[in-house]
């Protein structure tokens, strides 16, 4: 699995993630930091990364447009550097690696994670 940090992250999780033998980027490593949401979206889904977000328009725009991807893994959290979540976030992307494969949004919360599938529907 392929991660890439949107732009409200720190890239210092791209050594933290890369360490624990997952591979990341950071969107600025690859895109025009101003780039809007869903360029983003875009050039991850066509590339097969899943973006890893603490925020919250990315899952709107997948329930807006009823997209099958790309998968997002969203942190709800206050503190969101590595120091404080990281292990947090290694486990669940590990537990929750064939969702993501998969597409489903996984959202972090300070004690627990929920997996919504992709595409999002209306019930």
């Amino acid at each position: 699995m392929r991660v890439l940090l949107d732009m409200n992250l720190p890239p210092r999780w791209v050594k933290f993630l890369r360490e624990r033998g997952i591979e990341s980027t950071h969107w600025s490593a690859v895109g025009d930091p101003r780039a809007a949401d869903s360029t983003i979206m875009a050039w991850a889904r066509h590339h097969g990364w899943v973006v890893f977000t603490h925020d919250l328009d990315f899952s709107a725009l997948l329930a807006a447009t009823r997209a099958e991807g790309p998968s997002i893994i969203q942190v709800r959290t206050q503190d969101v550097m590595p120091e404080h979540i990281g292990d947090s976030v290694v486990a669940v992307i590990r537990q929750h690696a064939d969702a993501l494969e998969q597409g489903a949004i996984v959202s972090l919360h300070a004690a627990e994670a929920r997996v919504r599938v992709l595409p999002i529907r209306r019930i």
